[in-house]
């Protein structure tokens, strides 16, 4: 089934975006562009002057749109499929660029969330954003600033500073499939101290049997301004879960259950001796312990997962002059992993990074960065990569032409080296996976801060890949691989008359195995994604959205072989009504047209859902 081409919720959707466009574009539009992003140079950066596409997600887009989820969150974000194997809170795999799973680096806080021992996929198929939460997704190889593990890009997820005079927000929603949560914020602050926490917790039944998911995510926030040069505060983060995991479709598993608890926390401090110099340490610390039991006829079976880190990162910059922002810092880290499932892993680990950038500005509209790194793992050895970047902007500043050059790395995991089994042995010779890649675009700037439009075309070069050897036994890994991504992204995000605003992107993906002649799984030629919103006065706003996928090949969860994934639609329309000065009203429809379809081979999605919710304010 195709239904953009064939069915009738595309046509349905094309009349809904129609009538809503048409208002859209009638009337006055507020600002909708940050003035600054981080994660493309570690410093606050214009949007106009970096080589990167970087891409944003506010803490009040995200509660415009109503998306608490990151999955949803990330959803519409151009070169960023999600793919989840399973309803709400299956384990859920991002291909940024058509990088592979493991190759894309999540930093939530400022410090690192995943490498190749400690998994995301529980996290992001059921974590929620907290209310205060900011994300940018930074494309292409980013290993010069974040080391391994950042080839696809970086997804940057930051609890903001609380602001303004104290707020308080408690909301309920309920609906479909079981579904039933609750959440609560409280945030304010000052130039002398800040504060803001969040909290979300609720269950679903989501659609099948032994699929229930029940989950918690809380996030806070805490700053203090000593004086003028010096700053503290520090962050807590944490995500539990429980989700009755059945399997794929043919399986239907009745006893397996997943347990997931993610515990993260930093402590920061900034000290800004002169206006030219700035210093920031953070130190961080996560545990995770995730447990997959199975109460099978055999008896109670659990495989346990622990993963511990702690991080001390140090970043330096200095403006030199009005040409030149000097940036190196390091970043120290240790970690243990242990997995008493496939491979038995025991390991620790330690590394030491150095890293230096420099931001020039050697004529008037143009703008250049160019850095290196060098991270020493005690468990392989050593890894550099190096990135530069070039933007040109026009002198009306409306448009502006970028590119870069970059390579990265991801590390072998200790299964990769250490592993063993009675049929399977780690291979302590390998060496990190290794890519290069390029990107060459443009921006166009919307007058008086209204959006952007954004095209880019990027290439990636993947060399030496681990891969399993069937052909010795026990089976082992070697670095043997090669592959290679490129396309084209088109995005836009945009605000114009009416306080209306439009996010749209759409990505061609071409993602090649070169040593098999043959396209990696799971990466689609065709995405995309839009959603509109519009204010129509007297507390009332409405949105609604889509997201769709074509052309990709998946594995059959029942024979094994390699086919041509079902391409799918998905539409959502979302509703609020601000009934009086405290009280919101809100309303959402999933799934509008009620589609059938698998993100995962074997593991259906959910169909139509409708959720009604409340927000009290204080």
């Amino acid at each position: 089934m195709n239904p953009i081409h064939s069915g009738p919720a595309w046509r349905r959707f094309s009349l809904v975006s129609v009538l809503l466009t048409s208002t859209i574009w009638a009337q006055t539009a507020p600002e909708v562009l940050p003035i600054y992003v981080l994660t493309a140079t570690r410093t606050p950066s214009k949007l106009t002057t970096i080589g990167s596409y970087v891409d944003t997600l506010s803490a009040t887009e995200l509660a415009r749109m109503q998306r608490t989820s990151l999955s949803s969150a990330l959803s519409g974000i151009a070169g960023a499929p999600v793919f989840a194997s399973g309803a709400g809170g299956g384990v859920t795999s991002l291909f940024l660029r058509g990088a592979n799973s493991n190759q894309t680096l999540f930093l939530i806080d400022g410090i690192r969330f995943n490498d190749p021992n400690t998994d995301y996929a529980v996290a992001l198929g059921g974590m929620s954003m907290g209310a205060g939460d900011n994300l940018e997704v930074v494309h292409g190889p980013q290993s010069t600033l974040y080391g391994g593990e950042a080839v696809g890009g970086v997804l940057a997820l930051c609890a903001v500073r609380g602001a303004g005079i104290a707020t308080r927000r408690v909301s309920f929603e309920a609906g479909a499939f079981g579904t039933a949560q609750a959440a609560v914020q409280a945030q304010g602050g000052d130039q002398a101290s800040a504060y803001n926490f969040s909290a979300l917790s609720g269950r679903t039944q989501n659609n099948r049997p032994n699929n229930d998911f029940n989950s918690t995510t809380y996030v806070l926030r805490l700053d203090r301004q000593l004086n003028r040069q010096l700053a503290v505060g520090a962050t807590v983060r944490g995500f539990l879960s429980h989700y009755g995991s059945p399997g794929d479709r043919y399986t239907n598993d009745p006893d397996n259950e997943d347990r997931e608890n993610q515990q993260l926390a930093t402590v920061f401090v900034e000290y800004a001796p002169t206006p030219m110099l700035t210093s920031k340490a953070v130190l961080g610390g996560q545990d995770r312990r995730f447990v997959a039991s199975d109460r099978g006829l055999g008896g109670l079976r659990e495989t346990l997962v622990k993963n511990r880190r702690l991080v001390l990162d140090w970043q330096n910059t200095l403006q030199a002059g009005e040409a030149h922002r000097l940036t190196a810092g390091l970043t120290a880290e240790s970690n243990h992993t242990r997995n008493t499932g496939f491979g038995n892993i025991n390991q620790r680990q330690q590394l030491m990074a150095l890293f230096v950038q420099d931001e020039w500005t050697p004529a008037e509209h143009f703008y250049l960065t160019a850095g290196v790194r060098s991270d020493d793992h005690d468990a392989f050895g050593r890894a550099t990569t190096g990135r530069a970047t070039l933007a040109w902007l026009a002198p009306e500043a409306r448009w502006k032409l970028r590119a870069t050059y970059g390579t990265a790395f991801r590390a072998p995991s200790f299964l990769d080296l250490f592993g063993r089994s009675s049929f399977y042995v780690g291979n302590p010779r390998l060496r990190p996976e290794e890519a290069r890649g390029w990107d060459a675009g443009a921006d166009y700037f919307l007058r008086h801060n209204r959006g952007v439009l954004s095209a880019t075309w990027f290439d990636t070069q993947f060399t030496n890949l681990i891969n399993y050897d069937f052909a010795v036994f026990p089976g082992t890994v070697r670095n043997v691989g090669r592959a290679q991504t490129r396309g084209g992204e088109l995005s836009g995000k945009f605000a114009q008359p009416g306080v209306a605003e439009v996010r749209l992107g759409y990505t061609y993906l071409e993602a090649d195995d070169l040593g098999q002649g043959t396209r990696l799984l799971r990466r689609p030629r065709h995405s995309g994604a839009i959603d509109l919103w519009h204010d129509f006065g007297h507390g009332f706003t409405a949105g609604t959205g889509l997201t769709w996928q074509a052309q990709r090949e998946d594995i059959d969860a029942a024979t094994y072989a390699t086919i041509h994934a079902e391409d799918y639609t998905v539409a959502r329309i979302y509703a609020a009504w601000q009934a009086a000065t405290r009280l919101t009203l809100k309303v959402r429809l999933e799934n509008i047209f009620n589609e059938k379809y698998e993100e995962v081979n074997g593991y259906p999605q959910l169909g139509f859902g409708l959720f009604g919710g409340v927000e009290l304010k204080f």
